[in-house]
């Protein structure tokens, strides 16, 4: 494969190719249409994506040696059902009304209920239905994987770390849940969660999962690249996420504007705002955050504080500090010089984007 058919635009076509056929296989158009809804919410969901953690995984495996295939665009796309797995989950817990500018799983099912007259509460209907479909999205995610195509050998010498990824990334999504619960929380705290929730398995796990299907065995340099330039990229991805989750444009996030606010988040970006809030900024911030009824005017409100503490800079500060550090680990690392380049290229993309 040429450079230019390596581009992100070529990887994401793979992908996507990969996961309509799979998709496809899963729930034929023939079949009863009772599961109709299920297919088209998937399809749906699956659609849209940066489809950077099979970029991340497909740049590992090609980093160590790796060669090209279907089999390593299958295995690296089964990473996009696990993201709408977790996604779907998300959106329940957080009681989240849209995901990519459409109606959130759990809403489009509600909506089904309504318009079809069915008995029961609705908004029951919707978020059990909703689990089922993350579940089957999760079941999903390890057929495709296991049956990827990839050598025997490979897949079982990366199962491990494949294993790992989605642990890590369910004690996350408990982690975050237990953040809010608690309703206050320190930067450390609200990084630890990141990192176990988004940060580990947007970037570091899937560029641990292309090394180890390439080399069967890490070596301790991919190990180091792993933490040195993964972890980091996820950490400053996850502050991306935090920043755009309140003054992002809802025609580009796919969100309302401020819905973490409403959604009362413990991010990063709170965290640091109530460490250098007056005690009058940080009552207004506990007293507003969270408010699912917030406006435009408390979103203002809290958009000043954020501003106004500082947090926002320094958290602009922080992704541009470890985003130095993951490119400088990188360039230590004896990864192939088209791998390097394309994993430079990724570290920039997750840590600018505007979605």
């Amino acid at each position: 494969m040429t450079s230019d058919a390596a581009s992100m635009d070529v990887l994401r076509t793979r992908v996507e190719r990969a996961l309509g056929a799979f998709v496809e296989r899963q729930l034929p158009a023939s079949g009863d249409p009772d599961f109709q809804p299920l297919r088209t919410a998937a399809e749906d969901l699956l659609a849209g994506g940066k489809r950077l953690r099979p970029a991340f995984c497909y740049w590992g495996w090609r980093g160590a040696g790796g060669a090209d295939g279907p089999g390593i665009f299958t295995a690296a796309a089964s990473l996009e059902l696990l993201q709408a797995s977790a996604l779907v989950h998300d959106d329940v817990m957080d009681k989240s009304d849209l995901r990519r500018g459409m109606p959130a799983a759990h809403r489009r099912f509600e909506a089904l209920h309504e318009k079809e007259s069915w008995h029961g509460s609705a908004a029951q209907f919707g978020e059990g239905a909703a689990i089922l479909l993350g579940n089957l999205l999760l079941i999903w995610s390890g057929e495709m994987w296991r049956t990827s195509g990839l050598p025997r050998e490979s897949l079982e010498a990366a199962q491990p770390v494949h294993d790992h990824m989605r642990t890590e990334l369910m004690c996350g999504q408990y982690l975050d849940l237990l953040e809010q619960a608690h309703g206050e929380n320190t930067f450390d705290s609200a990084l630890r969660v990141a990192l176990y929730k988004s940060g580990k398995y947007s970037v570091e796990q899937p560029l641990r999962l292309g090394l180890a299907l390439a080399a069967r065995e890490l070596a301790p340099w991919m190990d180091e690249l792993c933490t040195g330039y993964g972890r980091r990229v996820g950490i400053a991805f996850q502050l991306r996420d935090d920043i755009l989750g309140v003054f992002g444009d809802p025609a580009q996030t796919g969100k309302p504007a401020g819905d973490d606010l409403r959604e009362g988040k413990r991010t990063m970006l709170v965290a640091r705002t109530l460490s250098a809030a007056s005690p009058g900024e940080a009552a207004t911030v506990r007293r507003l955050l969270g408010d699912p009824g917030l406006d435009e005017d408390g979103v203002a409100t809290l958009r000043g504080v954020i501003e106004g503490t500082g947090a926002l800079s320094a958290c602009e500060g922080l992704i541009g500090d470890y985003l130095g550090e993951a490119l400088a680990a990188l360039d230590r690392a004896p990864v192939t010089e088209e791998a390097r380049t394309a994993l430079k290229e990724l570290a920039i993309a997750a840590t600018s984007r505007t979605t």
